[in-house]
Parts: C-alpha cells; sequence; structure tokens
C-alpha cells in the first residue's frame, strides 16, 4: 500500500471506521442485553469480530454517552484482581433502542445490498 493512500479492505480503514462507528453502540447494547458487563470485557467481546475491534478511547466515551442518554446504568463490584471494577447494565430505554434497531436493520441492510448489487430486488 502507497503511504497516506486509503486501504479499502483493511479492518482499519476509513470505510471499517465509518461503518463501525455507525453500528457499535448497537452492538454495545446487544452485549450488555446478555448481562452487565465492564469495558475492558466489552473490548475482548468486540474484538472477536475483527471489524468490530475498537479502543478504550472509544468504548470508555461511548458508555458515557449511554449511560447519559438513560441506555445504560452503571454500579461498582469488587474485583478479584485489582480495583472494583464499572459493570454497565441495559436500561428499559436501551431495550427498546436496541429493539428499534434490531427491527430496523434487516430493511436497512437490505437497503445498501440493493444498491451494492443493482441486479438484485428488493
Amino acid at each position: 500500500m502507497v503511504p497516506g493512500e486509503a486501504s479499502h479492505d483493511s479492518a482499519d480503514g476509513p470505510v471499517a471506521s465509518q461503518l463501525r462507528r455507525g453500528v457499535l453502540e448497537y452492538c454495545v447494547l446487544a452485549l450488555l442485553r446478555d448481562g452487565p458487563r465492564y469495558g475492558v470485557e466489552l473490548l475482548q467481546e468486540l474484538s472477536q469480530v475483527q471489524v468490530m475491534a475498537t479502543s478504550q478511547g472509544t468504548i470508555y466515551p461511548l458508555l458515557s454517552r449511554l449511560r447519559r442518554a438513560g441506555l445504560a446504568e452503571t454500579y461498582l463490584r469488587e474485583s478479584a484482581s485489582g480495583p472494583p471494577r464499572r459493570y454497565y447494565t441495559l436500561t428499559d430505554d436501551g431495550r427498546r433502542a436496541l429493539e428499534e434497531f434490531t427491527a430496523l436493520w434487516p430493511a436497512f441492510r437490505t437497503a445498501v445490498d440493493h444498491f451494492l448489487n443493482p441486479g438484485e430486488s428488493l
């Protein structure tokens, strides 16, 4: 790759970054749906899928936004190895936001696929 040239097939490239930015919040809400989690645990879960891997510099501000928006709540829990950990849980509003995203996502994905593959019908 030429320095300064964007990579089109990289999970760390500008296209992947933009796509990740658009759905990361809902992926985190989906992870919280399964139960309380702390920040590093969320990072580990997201990194299981290369295109969703992110950093602490992204996840913690996102978690703060979710909390301020009333979509997640936090509490501290003692840790066997180190200081207490801040756990995040899904609120009722967070559950509703996730349900709305889940309902809209298939049609959105189908619409994008339609433009990417114009021969396919909706």
